[in-house]
């Protein structure tokens, strides 16, 4: 892949509205994990979310644009929102694109509307309901905001969503297709029928203590918490961002994205297929294993993904020990689907910029095996030049990203 710059940020997320709160939250070890409103503790029904605190739509748009929307789609304008006014100049609008990833979509505005439905009768339902819920809508309402014209696309890859929708983006730039892409992921899924039918199918335990809730590569380790937000960077032809003198975060270097073709949730034990996109993002990205000083990991806290990716990582790249940072954000903000990727993107740019990784929040005593160090406890202080941030998804998603800081 060629070199495609990144000239903006803009985060939503449980640890702050901002790339700074969200990136020192993260250095700084915090953990936002709160008890979940359908949490019952009297009667033993304990659960657990990362929510994010304060979030006033009408600081980002209009109200008739709140009123059409579902949060998933207020989170990602607040995001680009972020991101354009970071890459200060004007968009060309037939010149610049969207591509934007989600999982959940507006399943909030369906579950209130189905609600609505069977309390109160038709006339309760909102009648603007599908412009709120269906997946495009988010990454169609970056392109109203702006009035673009360029390519528009939405990817709803599970968990691998941001991290698909960053490489298409800067594939579209190397294509020709755009000179400039808005592209992350957003996700809100907190509801509480989604909540317990990812209980009973064992991807949460319910643990009683929120310190126990979420550990990444932590022997300890029970299951997921959800999480919400979204990132959202600007993607630009790198030799246009140099020529205008544009404030370059990273560079997007390579990417991969294939099958694990083995289960609709569980990744092969074998790790061969996770292990092959991260091969294949280093060679799109014409980088050797080597080169790589730090990975944000997939890293979901559950028993066998865990364990998966840390076999994936050891055959990739051999016994590395401390010349090889990993990190997961997902201790301190939860799993937040398909924005997990570019939050993921954001911390390892930060990471490159300050000369540290952050740890895993929460995380204190590290599964055996790993043939690289896991950050724990507070920052890796090193000089780091690449990041790879993987993402594995549900229905066999696996993909890879390659960031550099130049």
């Amino acid at each position: 892949m060629e070199r495609v710059a990144i000239t903006g940020v803009g985060i939503v997320s449980p640890l702050g509205q901002s790339a700074g709160e969200f990136t020192s939250g993260l250095q700084d070890g915090r953990v936002r994990i709160v008890e979940a409103p359908w949490a019952d503790p009297a009667a033993g029904r304990h659960a657990w979310v990362s929510t994010i605190e304060g979030f006033d739509p009408h600081a980002w748009m209009d109200d008739r644009v709140v009123d059409g929307t579902d949060v998933f789609a207020q989170y990602a304008i607040a995001a680009a929102a972020q991101a354009v006014a970071d890459h200060d100049e004007e968009l060309d609008a037939e010149r610049t694109g969207v591509v934007l990833g989600t999982t959940m979509s507006g399943v909030q505005s369906l579950s209130e509307a189905q609600r609505a439905l069977d309390l109160e009768g038709p006339q309760a339902i909102h009648r603007k309901l599908n412009i709120k819920a269906w997946p495009n809508m988010a990454a169609g309402q970056l392109a109203l905001r702006w009035k673009l014209h360029g390519p528009l696309l939405t990817v709803s890859s599970a968990c691998a969503s941001a991290n698909d929708a960053i490489g298409t983006a800067a594939q579209m730039i190397e294509s020709g297709r755009a000179d400039v892409m808005i592209a992350g992921g957003t996700e809100h899924g907190l509801t509480e029928i989604l909540y317990w039918a990812q209980t009973s199918y064992g991807m949460s335990q319910g643990a009683p203590d929120p310190a126990m809730a979420m550990l990444p590569f932590d022997v300890r380790r029970t299951g997921i918490v959800e999480g919400e937000g979204a990132a959202v960077l600007v993607l630009e032809r790198y030799e246009r961002a140099v020529a205008r003198g544009a404030h370059i975060h990273g560079v997007v270097r390579g990417y991969a994205s294939l099958s694990d073709g083995f289960h609709p949730s569980s990744p092969d034990p074998s790790a061969r297929w996770e292990a092959e996109a991260i091969r294949r993002a280093h060679a799109d990205a014409g980088l050797a294993a080597s080169d790589v000083g730090a990975i944000v990991a997939h890293a979901t806290s559950t028993p066998k993904g865990d364990t998966v990716e840390i076999k994936a990582v050891n055959e990739v790249f051999g016994d590395r020990g401390d010349s090889l940072l990993v990190t997961s954000i997902k201790g301190s903000v939860g799993h937040t689907g398909a924005a997990s990727a570019a939050m993921g993107v954001i911390a390892g740019l930060q990471a490159m910029d300050a000369g540290a990784l952050p740890p895993v929040g929460g995380t204190s005593e590290v599964e055996d095996g790993a043939q690289f160090r896991i950050v724990t406890g507070e920052p890796a202080k090193a000089d780091i030049g690449v990041v790879q941030v993987n993402a594995f998804g549900f229905g066999g998603q696996n993909s890879s990203l390659v960031i550099s800081r130049d």
